[in-house]
């Protein structure tokens, strides 16, 4: 079971829910402050509306002037003390009859200096309708602080507001769930025109809900969706793991299997798949070399194992004697060869084996090795041919040398009685190409693709004795170690050529 903090399947949900939490309350948020900046706006847009028309209605009464132009502003009446002190609330609206202001009777007491009055145009007296305007409410101050009149929905107490500074347009305040707007007018006076905001609260209240609840739903979606893609990003690496673990335990054929492959852990799959498969040929090579290692060395052990016993088990003559050591004598010799070949290509395939690349004349080389492998050709009555121009480049002399000797050698040994051998040069793209041609019975088609592994030999080839099938292997190595290429083609009965290309 992973743990929370080390399982990247967990690291990458966190991530997803962090970040999907934060747009989503940022979003939230400023939505939420948008639509109750607007409602608000909305809300003082009416107040002004209203203050605007009582402003422009409101006029000192008669002998009292008309005072300065005041701009206009939204705005309810109410009417405090009378003659006799008692302060009396008046129906909001205020209905006027004729221009003249009514008595008790139609809504306000005019009181004493100084005396206002509300004169309303008969095409704004529809917006003072009680029904339509009755969450609407006002109240007007005189200089000194005294309430001059009060509209019939106001609530009790309303508090004067302060005067901050001298400007001719309105503020606004909220007081819990009343919204206000005021205004100090030319004529000194201060007015107070709101209204109740409890619905438009409620309603910002279910808005926000609906967001909350909104939000959370698209918050389960998103984290249920990055889990999903969490688990679908993290499947091939358990894959991997799965299949990393199966072959840990020995089970070198398992592979991973994945149904995207052009992902990047897709790709990184093949890689693995490919490097597993040469991890299995190579675990199956190094079991094959052990065991031909082994078989090998046995042979020549057996040999004088052998030999020994039959000189021990009775008295024999000198000659008998003689006869016995040269047999283990080549038995051991053929044990020597077979070790050094061993650590040779042990030595290649650690890179331990140095090389003294030096600019030399191919061709002399090959000549020479032409020269130290006639006497073997006569035995067999086998045609040497060399077609071999001066042909320089960098290497190891005496290491070539080996490839070329083993490359004869075969040629040799592998090829029919009164064969050919043909050995040819050129210089081509900046390389050197040497072809060993033979006249032999050649290399069946399913046994090419081996000619150059370890202990390998063609069923026609075991009966050339003290082979043990290294050589060509060893010839490889060399070959590579100096940055070339060496390769086989061969046809049943047309013979086989063996090619190596040398950077020069």
């Amino acid at each position: 079971m992973r743990i929370f903090p080390r399982s990247i399947r967990w690291r990458l949900q966190l991530w997803y829910g962090l970040t999907l939490l934060f747009v989503l309350s940022a979003f939230g948020s400023i939505t939420s402050h948008l639509a109750r900046v607007q409602r608000f706006r909305q809300i003082d847009q009416e107040l002004q509306q209203r203050m605007s028309i009582l402003v422009a209605a409101l006029r000192p009464g008669p002998g009292q002037g008309m005072g300065p132009a005041r701009e206009p502003r939204d705005f309810g009446g109410r009417e405090p003390d009378g003659p006799d002190g008692e302060r009396r609330r008046v129906p909001f609206p205020l209905r006027m009859h004729g221009g003249e202001p009514p008595g008790e009777e139609g809504g306000f007491r005019r009181m004493g200096p100084p005396r206002l009055e509300l004169r309303l145009a008969p095409e704004d007296a529809g917006l003072f309708d009680r029904k339509e305007v009755s969450p609407f409410y006002y109240a007007v101050w005189l200089r000194g602080g005294r309430m001059q009149m009060f509209s019939d929905q106001s609530p009790i107490p309303i508090p004067q507001p302060a005067r901050l500074g001298g400007g001719a347009s309105a503020s606004f305040r909220t007081r819990g769930d009343l919204r206000e707007a005021y205004l100090f007018p030319a004529f000194g006076d201060c007015i107070v025109v709101g209204r109740s905001i409890t619905t438009d609260l409620a309603e910002l209240r279910k808005w926000t809900g609906w967001l909350v609840s909104t939000g959370a739903g698209v918050l389960v979606l998103g984290l249920t969706g990055g889990w999903w893609l969490a688990s679908r990003a993290i499947r091939p690496v358990d894959a991997i793991s799965s299949a990393a673990d199966r072959i840990s335990g020995g089970d070198l054929s398992q592979r991973i299997n994945l149904e995207e492959t052009e992902s990047e852990l897709g790709r990184l799959a093949a890689v693995l798949n490919s490097t597993f498969g040469r991890l299995e040929s190579a675990f199956a090579q190094q079991a094959q070399f052990t065991s031909d290692a082994a078989h090998e060395l046995r042979t020549p052990v057996t040999v004088i194992l052998m030999q020994a016993q039959m000189a021990l088990s009775r008295e024999r003559t000198g000659a008998e004697y003689r006869e016995i050591l040269e047999t283990c004598q080549r038995a051991a010799q053929r044990m020597r060869r077979l070790t050094e070949s061993l650590l040779a290509l042990a030595r290649l395939d650690a890179g331990q084996e140095p090389l003294n690349k030096v600019p030399m004349d191919l061709g002399t080389i090959i000549g020479d090795c032409v020269e130290m492998i006639r006497p073997l050709a006569a035995d067999r009555s086998i045609e040497l041919t060399v077609e071999m121009p001066s042909l320089t480049c960098a290497g190891d002399p005496e290491r070539l040398a080996q490839v070329f000797l083993n490359l004869l050698t075969n040629a040799i040994q592998y090829n029919r009685e009164n064969g050919t051998v043909r050995v040819t040069g050129q210089a081509r793209e900046g390389k050197v190409v040497i072809a060993v041609s033979d006249s032999g019975p050649g290399i069946a088609k399913q046994d090419l693709a081996h000619v150059f592994d370890r202990f390998f030999r063609a069923d026609t080839a075991r009966t050339a004795s003290g082979n043990a099938g290294l050589g060509l292997a060893i010839s490889k190595a060399i070959v590579e170690l100096h940055g070339g290429i060496i390769q086989c083609r061969s046809e049943v009965g047309a013979g086989t050529t063996f090619t190596v290309e040398l950077p020069v």
